[in-house]
């Protein structure tokens, strides 16, 4: 930090005027020392064997100049207290500028930090002041990211939800005035307001499951799961669907059982998400693929993939993004809500897990990490949303 003209000349007259205090006290108790010696014959003989008495060196000098003795003492203490002076002025002075940098920052200033080096304490408390300011500029920036996404949280939910509420109240008013010229058209028209109202609320059911599992203090109920065992049921249970799309799914189970600690239903919820994903979207493939193995020490890693068509490089790193769909399938047919991975991505970091996703021309994988043990928390490789091509 440096010292302004008017602080360096403020420091100076400090000094000076320090000094000039201390020789008028030294010089007052001189002056009553003497007095006192003068005025009182027992102490001046007192005084004078005890100089006689004091030998110095080898060569045993005496001590007769006890003003000198003196006068060297009150110089150091003289010394000692200049320079405590003149550090706490300096001090005050450190303080004055960084209270003027915290009113710089105050007034908008948030990119703005303390940049002042120093070699005490002073320097932790900067450090802190700076760390405080980076803290309230992310809090910051986090509660303008919060709001953002609920106003494009609300825009998404109004938009999905008019689409098919249009066609209801459409053909509904169709239906109303009569505008049909057989049975078969009022049987076409209330299954079509059917459809679209199953579709409104499966919307609304994956967006109340969206809401609910953000939530960090959303409660598991842990229990002991057979990872193999998990996933031949699935293969049960969608063993049909999958045969319809003209998909054969399997699993392939570890040599020795692979248990896990985990909420059942959240991750069967999981799994039937990457599922159905792989049934909608893996048209033109053969196969969806079921996995479980050991991956780092104390993690467990299920693997869900299909030999469909490849994700788009710039979708891989956007797909658990809430209401994000992959273009090419934003379709009559396959459109959902575009909540089921961003589901399915909360509920595994409620586990203390993670999901990355890898897609080539030959297959597509989506890897769920789980730690084995409840409680434990994965860390995430920096590239956990990349894919490859």
């Amino acid at each position: 930090m440096k010292l302004t003209g008017r602080e360096k000349t403020e420091l100076f007259l400090e000094g000076i005027v320090t000094v000039i205090l201390l020789l008028l006290l030294n010089l007052s108790i001189v002056i009553l020392i003497n007095e006192s010696i003068m005025t009182n014959p027992g102490l001046r003989d007192g005084i004078f064997i005890i100089k006689r008495s004091i030998l110095i060196g080898p060569n045993h000098y005496h001590l007769w100049s006890w003003e000198n003795i003196f006068i060297a003492l009150m110089l150091v203490f003289d010394a000692a207290v200049v320079y405590w002076r003149l550090i706490r002025r300096y001090h005050q002075m450190q303080l004055r500028h960084i209270i003027t940098e915290l009113h710089y920052i105050a007034n908008g200033h948030l990119d703005h930090r303390i940049n002042f080096k120093f070699k005490d304490n002073t320097q932790s408390v900067v450090e802190s002041i700076n760390a405080l300011v980076d803290s309230v500029i992310h809090s910051m920036d986090e509660e303008r990211a919060i709001e953002s996404s609920k106003d494009e949280l609300i825009t998404n939910v109004s938009h999905d939800l008019r689409t098919p509420l249009t066609s209801i109240l459409g053909y509904l008013g169709l239906i109303q005035d009569k505008q049909y010229h057989s049975e078969e058209d009022l049987l076409k028209y209330t299954e079509i307001a059917y459809l679209k109202a199953k579709q409104m609320k499966s919307l609304v059911d994956n967006l109340f499951e969206y809401t609910k599992v953000k939530q960090t203090g959303t409660p598991l109920s842990i229990n002991k799961i057979d990872l193999n065992q998990m996933m031949e049921q699935l293969v049960a249970s969608f063993e049909l669907e999958a045969k319809k799309s003209g998909l054969a799914i399997s699993a392939k189970n570890t040599e020795k059982p692979l248990y896990i600690e985990a909420d059942a239903e959240k991750l069967g919820r999981v799994f039937n998400n990457l599922i159905s994903n792989a049934i909608k979207y893996g048209k033109g493939g053969r196969n969806i693929f079921l996995s479980a193995r050991i991956g780092k020490p104390g993690e467990a890693v299920i693997d869900v993939a299909n030999d469909g068509p490849q994700i788009p490089q710039k979708s891989l790193d956007q797909i658990f993004e809430r209401f994000y769909r992959v273009e090419e399938s934003r379709n009559k047919d396959t459109g959902g809500s575009g909540l089921g991975l961003a589901i399915a991505q909360s509920i595994i970091d409620l586990h203390g897990g993670y999901i990355n996703v890898t897609s080539s021309p030959e297959i597509t994988t989506f890897a769920i990490h789980v730690p084995i043990n409840h409680g434990d928390h994965l860390s995430k490789p920096s590239d956990k949303l990349k894919g490859t091509r």
